[in-house]
């Protein structure tokens, strides 16, 4: 059973380490379209890179969410660790709500326009 949690523990690693790299990867290749779109004549403006770059940290905190909750599935439950995924979630959360608030110019439970 413990190599078990060995395991797991392991692939919440790297389910969090693609999170990262989710945003990183993102912000990089959003910040090389922007740069090269300004060198054409056709410009980009800065509100398409805020909206790809708030695309990108939204899918890797949902990732890092799901890391953080496989994680503390495998560890024991104490009250000490639930508490701090929930502060963890609630944070990511708030972030992730707001980032789409941001990009999107609504909040995620309201109607799109055309619907």
């Amino acid at each position: 059973m413990e190599e078990l949690k060995t395991y797991i523990d392991y692939v919440a690693g790297v389910i969090e380490i693609i999170g990262v790299l989710t945003i990183f990867v993102g912000a990089v290749i959003a910040l090389i379209k922007y740069i090269f779109s300004l060198q054409n004549t056709v410009s980009r403006s800065y509100k398409i890179l805020k909206q790809e770059l708030g695309k990108s940290i939204l899918l890797g905190l949902e990732i890092l969410v799901a890391g953080d909750i496989i994680a503390t599935v495998v560890t024991e439950p104490t009250i000490d660790r639930l508490l701090a995924l929930g502060l963890i979630v609630l944070i990511r959360t708030f972030l992730s709500i707001s980032i789409q608030v941001e990009v999107e110019g609504k909040f995620p439970w309201q109607k799109n326009d055309n619907e």
